[in-house]
């Protein structure tokens, strides 16, 4: 894949007091920070969270991450299943409010074999979609152009979020908040 070069995200990897020298799982770590808008975390519930992707296929790309660390679907007892679930139907309701995309891609990577960078701890990634979205640059020059700031969909995304029934949003800062 060709690189284009983004020198804003010096700011993600330099974050040494974020992201210590030895990280054993990100999706364990960032949700137990105090800082979810700079670690991208829009909402919250109990036994799930949704972040955005931090190198995202389209702008709201977002993952629906159950707490439990396992890479394994079948691990998931029916509460956290149930939660995860509910999350997901929530992240699409609030990507439709604030990007108003086509449609959406969803799924999981499990295994070795399916391509994820973390598959230990599993999520399902949900990318919004707008038709014709899938232009000449990843076709021909296998890149893609993320057309908006990571802060500024996360501040549409966390307001559709929060607009939703039954969400408590503690300050500007955190994520929203699902019982």
């Amino acid at each position: 894949m060709e690189q284009v070069f983004a020198p804003w995200r010096i700011e993600w990897i330099k974050r040494a007091d974020k992201n210590p020298d030895v990280v054993d799982c990100v999706f364990c770590e960032l949700p137990e920070q105090d800082d979810d808008r700079e670690n991208l975390i829009v909402a919250r519930s109990e036994r799930a969270f949704v972040m955005l992707n931090n190198y995202p296929y389209n702008p709201g790309h977002a993952m629906v991450i159950p707490r439990v660390h396992t890479g394994e679907y079948g691990d998931l007892t029916d509460e956290q299943l149930l939660e995860h679930a509910r999350l997901k139907q929530r992240t699409f309701d609030a990507l439709e409010v604030a990007l108003e995309p086509d449609g959406f891609n969803a799924g999981l990577n499990l295994g070795d074999g399916a391509g994820g960078s973390i598959g230990d701890h599993l999520h399902t990634h949900v990318v919004p979609r707008w038709q014709g979205d899938t232009n000449f640059m990843p076709v021909l020059s296998d890149t893609s152009v993320i057309v908006e700031a990571l802060s500024e969909t996360y501040e549409r995304v966390h307001a559709a979020f929060a607009d939703q029934e039954g969400a408590t949003v503690p300050d500007t800062e955190s994520a929203v908040v699902f019982d």
